[in-house]
């Protein structure tokens, strides 16, 4: 039965920060960093040896999928970075304090383009100081200028279905480090999680939920590795 273990970053400087953040690269907090190798004992602590590790192209995610590692004692796992696992991109929020976009726009819009499924913020005005057209991580690729859940679903998906459930299949187990929104993602395919529900999904930072998988890559058991931090999982999807 293959395991699968969820790992969103530890804090970055803009969650601490409190701004929107999406797709600029910013990098951990020293608390970030402690997030990091605390979930990598527990890791250890859980007999967790991943195979694979794959990663966003995003400092944060691959420096706390790094440090989980190392904090395990984990050497000479294969790493995979690939931009799909980014986190979604928040257009013209991007690098925005979230209390003044409330205070601007009003809680119940900000929650709307942060927490619903399928309405993006607005998109992100090309040519300013967060446009990544240039940016050679993306060269060749169709760079979105904003997103919803749903739009990063649709981009995850497929990479998980090309590169990361053949792993899981083979019986290979995988550690994903990545972001709160590419990982919700993943959580909502796995666990057939209604769009209406969705919203109710967080994933804490530096807390590694593992998720033991049948034959089909369906869920028989979920938990968070750190039981003091854990949020609340949907159910199991029914046999």
């Amino acid at each position: 039965m293959p395991r699968l273990i969820l790992l969103r970053h530890g804090q970055s400087q803009w969650n601490l920060e409190n701004r929107f953040t999406g797709w600029v690269d910013v990098d951990l907090t020293a608390e970030g960093e402690a997030q990091a190798r605390r979930g990598g004992e527990q890791i250890a602590a859980a007999g967790f040896h991943p195979d694979v590790m794959f990663t966003s192209v995003l400092t944060r995610a691959k420096r706390t999928g790094a440090l989980a590692l190392d904090s395990a004692g984990l050497k000479d796992v294969p790493v995979v970075e690939d931009w799909r696992l980014n986190e979604r991109h928040y257009g013209g929020l991007t690098g925005l304090d979230k209390a003044e976009t409330a205070a601007l726009h009003g809680d119940d819009q900000v929650k709307i383009w942060r927490r619903s499924y399928d309405v993006p913020p607005p998109p992100l005005a090309p040519g300013g100081e967060f446009d990544f057209a240039h940016d050679p991580r993306y060269a060749g690729q169709h760079i979105p200028d904003t997103e919803s859940l749903k739009t990063t679903l649709d981009r995850v998906l497929p990479y998980w279905n090309d590169a990361i459930a053949p792993r899981l299949k083979a019986g290979d187990d995988v550690l994903i480090a990545a972001h709160g929104n590419s990982l919700r993602a993943i959580v909502k395919h796995l666990f057939n999680v209604p769009d209406d529900q969705i919203v109710g999904v967080e994933i804490p930072t530096g807390n590694p939920l593992e998720i033991d998988l049948d034959a089909n890559l369906t869920p028989v058991a979920a938990r968070y590795l750190d039981a003091d931090r854990a949020q609340p999982l949907p159910p199991l999807p029914e046999a």
